[in-house]
């Protein structure tokens, strides 16, 4: 006779899923395939222009894309588990591996041709500037 254990933790993992894959589908959400972390990120604007600041440990530069395209910045990347061979020894994973996308709406009042991107002690830092045009203005007043 075939007996079945109820698991709690596992029907509620498997409705957490059927729910997520559900709002995926209706709300238009896109996840890749191997998708596994979203980084954290700052984001502050001033007279000059707008800073995105992206936490990337352990992220080789080279394995990060950059992209402003139709105003929409967008960063991919991933970190890669080191040693995946030998991943099976480790008493604990918790850090996340895998591809990551963040994207970003723009304005028109930046430059998307001035855009630079830097990687210093694990932060990517990119600054996108402000037209000329869309600076404020120091008009100044005659007195008569």
């Amino acid at each position: 006779m075939n007996t079945y254990r109820w698991n709690p933790v596992l029907d509620f993992a498997r409705l957490q899923e059927e729910v997520t894959r559900l709002l995926d589908g209706t709300l238009g959400v896109r996840h890749t395939e191997a998708s596994g972390w979203t980084p954290a990120v700052d984001v502050f604007e001033d007279t000059e222009g707008i800073t995105f600041k992206f936490d990337l440990p352990e992220v080789d530069p080279k394995d990060v894309e950059v992209r402003l395209e139709d105003g929409t910045l967008t960063v991919r990347g991933e970190r890669k588990l080191e040693r995946e061979d030998k991943k099976d020894s480790y008493q604990r994973v918790e850090r996340a591996y895998g591809v990551f996308t963040r994207s970003f709406s723009l304005p028109p009042t930046f430059d998307a041709e001035k855009v630079t991107a830097e990687s210093k002690n694990g932060v990517l830092r990119i600054f996108v500037p402000k037209r000329a045009e869309a600076k404020p203005k120091s008009i100044s007043v005659k007195v008569n």
